[in-house]
Formats: C-alpha cells, sequence, structure tokens
C-alpha cells in the first residue's frame, strides 16, 4: 500500500538517525506543523521530523479500511516501516493528539516521548469542546464543492460568521479540477465517521498505564476541550506517574502551536 503522504524535516547538516512525528487535527494537513517541526529539528538534531497527512486529509486522501483510530494508527505503522528509521516520538493536536495516544498504546514503551496536545483522552459523546468545528462541519454541508477562486470561498465562509484566519485556514483543503476551478478535496462523511470514533474512544487507560518514557498532556488555558474534571484527572495521574506530565499554557487557546509556540517548544526543550 503507497504510504501516508509525508515530508521529513532535519537540520542542515545533521545525521538524524530517528524520527519524530507530527500529527494535524480534523480538516488540518501536514503544512499546519511545518514551522514548530523546524524549530524542533534545529534544536535536536538528532532527530527527524515526519510531518503527516493523515487519512482522508491532504494528499493521503482516502484509503482502504473503515474510518477509525485504529485504522489511523495502522497507517502510521506502514509509513514507519517505509522510511524505515525508528521512531523516537510523536506529537498529535486535537484528532492528532487521540491518534498519538492510541499509536502509542499499540507500541507500548517504544517511544521516548508523546506529546497530546489539546486533546483530551476520554470519550466525548457530548462532543463538548469541539462546538466550533461542528458548525465548521455542518456549513461546509450546505455549500458548494467547486469553487472559482480560493477567495470565494474564504468570502463565503467569513460571510456566515467564520473568522478570516479560520477561513483561510480551511481553504488550504482546495484542490484544482481538471477543467479549471478548485474544488474542495475533504470527503466529509469519512471525516464524520472518523470523528464518530475519535468522540466514542475514551483512552484515559492509555494514559493511566503508559508504558513511554514520557507522556505530556499539553492544555490550551483558553481552550475549553478540557474542562475541569479532565485537568483534574490529568493532573492526579501525573502526581502519581513519573513518566505522565500535564501541562497548561495560560495563553493558548485550541491551537496551541499558533498561540504559544515559544512556551511549547520549551516544553519540548527547544529554545
Amino acid at each position: 500500500m503507497t504510504p501516508l503522504a509525508h515530508t521529513r524535516l532535519v537540520a542542515p547538516g545533521a545525521n538524524a538517525s530517528r524520527d519524530f512525528y507530527f500529527l494535524h487535527g480534523v480538516l488540518g494537513s501536514r503544512s499546519n506543523w511545518r514551522s514548530v517541526a523546524r524549530r524542533l529539528v534545529a534544536g535536536r538534531p538528532d532527530i527527524g521530523a515526519v510531518l503527516v497527512d493523515l487519512r482522508e486529509h491532504g494528499d493521503s486522501g482516502a484509503r482502504p479500511g473503515p474510518s477509525t483510530l485504529a485504522s489511523c494508527t495502522a497507517d502510521l505503522d506502514g509509513l514507519a516501516e517505509h522510511l524505515g528509521r525508528p521512531v523516537a516520538g510523536v506529537l498529535g493536536h486535537s484528532f492528532g493528539g487521540k491518534v498519538a495516544l492510541r499509536w502509542s498504546q499499540d507500541r507500548g514503551a517504544s517511544f521516548d516521548e508523546v506529546w497530546v496536545v489539546d486533546s483530551t483522552p476520554g470519550a466525548r459523546p457530548d462532543r463538548h469542546g469541539s462546538e466550533r468545528l461542528l458548525e465548521v462541519l455542518a456549513a461546509l454541508r450546505v455549500m458548494p464543492r467547486s469553487w472559482p477562486t480560493r477567495g470565494d470561498l474564504v468570502r463565503r465562509l467569513v460571510s456566515m460568521g467564520f473568522s478570516e484566519s479560520l477561513a483561510q485556514w480551511l481553504a488550504m483543503n482546495l484542490r484544482p479540477e481538471v477543467d479549471g476551478g478548485l474544488v474542495f478535496s475533504v470527503d466529509l462523511d469519512a471525516i464524520e465517521a472518523l470523528l464518530d470514533d475519535y468522540f466514542a474512544q475514551d483512552l484515559w487507560p492509555a494514559v493511566e498505564g503508559s508504558e513511554v518514557g514520557a507522556l505530556h498532556l499539553v492544555v490550551g488555558g483558553r481552550s475549553n476541550v478540557f474542562d475541569i474534571d479532565d485537568r483534574a484527572r490529568a493532573r492526579a495521574i501525573a502526581a502519581r506517574r513519573p513518566n505522565v506530565h500535564t501541562h497548561i499554557l495560560p495563553d493558548a487557546g485550541h491551537f496551541v502551536h499558533v498561540d504559544a509556540p515559544d512556551d511549547l517548544l520549551r516544553l519540548m526543550r527547544v529554545g
């Protein structure tokens, strides 16, 4: 099977023999974490950064099998086998955070470090904390898939009450059509299926029983993804498990890498 679409970054002149994977959130792509990854490898030249397009996203597109976290981790196993280097660690944001946590559960102690960024491990049948994402998906459902220009999609989204920065980010999913124009390339049914599994999975046991060298739960202080009970549970686990660490970045919302990249990189021993 063709491996997931990816980009590998290394520091100039470095001989990085191990890799660190970056996993984006729903409707994102591997480019979302490029600036953080560049700074990571510059500060830690012993590792290479592998930026991944998860299934149904970016250049990876549709892949065989059900749209589940398990399929996502199987895809990552296939990519790691294709690249042929040990995986030192993984960082996942939002949806990608739960994929990272599931992958670490599958691989046991093989990872030195796992970073779960503003992605609560628990099941969320009420989808609390993801209300804005659900609004975006509902809007995309009633909009055309084809657009004359990127700006047309951005203007439509802004007119519906979304911020221009969010609209520009979503417009990164536009791809050229053969006969001209652009098409929104994401299969929304597949995205909904991925989210159904994401919200249904309870991975707190993966935190409680983590065998990785260091598991870091990073919480955006201004985000509502981790509610009060989630934050208390994370701190309680960290208090009794020396390899589990909880970090709250007070100035960050859900998009931690946009709001507080310096703070995040300091936690990751860079800068």
